[in-house]
């Protein structure tokens, strides 16, 4: 017996600092006006990096485990969350890769579904690979294992 195929992805460390690129700037911008103006302003500048950080530390939290029957989505530093999608509601795949993205080798996939909890899932920020065939094979194999049929 073959152990099941399983697929871990993050999203990329590229990904996670440019997303904390607005408050870092912020944080800077006070560091520099606690220094010319008023060291009042030191704590704002603080309050934004621990922002940053936090933000940073977040977005590389997120786990997106993808195993031939579901797909696994924790998040969460302080209190963790994990959702759970089946396979075989997924309908549709959307691969985006704006041109920031593309520079950095990145990609965003969103899978529509039939979930009711989990209509629209996205994953940002995950290296870019050819996930969709896969993903795609992996839907068609739980749809015949669990007997669904899509009627239009």
């Amino acid at each position: 017996m073959t152990p099941p195929k399983l697929i871990t992805l993050r999203p990329a460390l590229s990904y996670a600092l440019w997303r904390s690129v607005l408050p870092t700037g912020l944080s800077l911008l006070f560091l520099v006006l606690a220094w010319t103006l008023s060291p009042v302003f030191i704590w704002c500048s603080l309050a934004f990096m621990l922002a940053a950080v936090y933000r940073l530390r977040y977005i590389r939290s997120i786990q997106y485990v993808i195993t031939e029957g579901s797909l696994q989505v924790s998040s969460g530093l302080l209190f963790k969350r994990t959702d759970y999608l089946e396979l075989f509601r997924v309908k549709d795949y959307i691969l985006t890769r704006p041109v920031l993205m593309q520079v950095f080798g990145l990609m965003n996939l969103t899978l529509k579904s039939t979930d009711p909890e989990n209509p629209v899932l996205t994953l940002t920020g995950i290296p870019a690979m050819d996930l969709v065939g896969e993903l795609r094979e992996w839907v068609q194999r739980a749809r015949a294992l669990n007997c669904i049929m899509e009627i239009n």
